[in-house]
């Protein structure tokens, strides 16, 4: 059955974040994120189990469908960055963001609004008033041409580098990535192309480069043996089987709470 994820708003924003709502005039510890984060059909996302372990309150702020535009551009979200004692920021993919190439909506940033003229020169035998989604916009593009399609693809994991580079550079507190997928960062296919999934086009030695600026990095992936049983302990409704085989499950968001909470409660002590 899917879950009633109680959907609240704060000031400042039109954006739901997952409920219960939390008291932002507290210190608090901040969750960004997109899908993972929001916790879609997971019954209890890490930024829960986080607040239980750490015995401090964490604010969920995950955004169904986000990239990094909505993350940089939220009122809700820069206010409570600007209250928050620590951020954990979920690596989102590369496709989700306006660049030079195309333009997202300013709140689902997984739906495609327009391509640009430069777009258009490279494509010039597509009709992209076909597509809604970045998603389908993407794979559409990559079978057209291959050739073609890697310099797009460059194109946006220079966007999102330099964009993941501001966020870490003028947040107003520790922030520490985390990496919360079916894969791991340096999961490559037979041919040596990196594997397709969430965080889309994010290779190891990019997440390296980032990480290296931040307070740390998390990675937390379901096993390879638990991915044969991909939507055990999750809840979703009819015709949504698909959409939860490719979001981490329970054992993923256990990871990451495990793993946030060891190097946050250090710091929390010394608070």
């Amino acid at each position: 059955m899917p879950l009633d994820y109680q959907p609240v708003a704060y000031p400042g924003s039109v954006l739901r974040f997952r409920g219960p709502a939390s008291d932002l005039t507290r210190p608090f510890v901040l969750c960004l994120g997109a899908t993972e984060t929001f916790g879609r059909f997971v019954h209890d996302p890490y930024p829960a189990q986080l607040m239980r372990r750490l015995e401090a309150p964490v604010v969920n702020m995950g955004v169904m469908g986000a990239g990094l535009d909505v993350i940089l551009g939220d009122r809700a979200i820069r206010a409570g960055m600007h209250k928050a004692r620590a951020i954990v920021l979920q690596i989102t993919g590369a496709q989700n963001m306006s660049n030079r190439f195309y333009t997202v909506h300013p709140r689902r940033n997984d739906r495609f609004l327009k391509a640009s003229t430069m777009l258009q020169t490279v494509y010039p035998e597509v009709d992209f008033t076909e597509f809604h989604f970045t998603g389908h916009l993407l794979t559409h593009l990559r079978a057209c041409s291959r050739d073609r399609f890697a310099i797009l693809q460059h194109e946006l994991r220079t966007a999102w580098r330099a964009r993941m580079l501001r966020f870490l550079a003028s947040a107003p507190a520790p922030v520490h990535l985390l990496w919360l997928s079916r894969r791991p960062p340096e999961e490559v296919t037979p041919g040596g192309r990196v594997a397709a999934g969430e965080p889309m086009f994010i290779t190891a030695p990019l997440l390296e480069e980032v990480a290296a600026q931040a307070a740390s990095l998390t990675v937390a992936v379901s096993s390879r043996a638990k991915r044969t049983h991909a939507l055990r302990g999750m809840f979703y409704g009819p015709g949504e089987e698909a959409a939860a085989r490719a979001l981490p499950g329970p054992e993923a968001h256990r990871c990451a709470a495990e793993g946030l909470a060891a190097l946050m409660q250090p710091c929390q002590a010394s608070g």
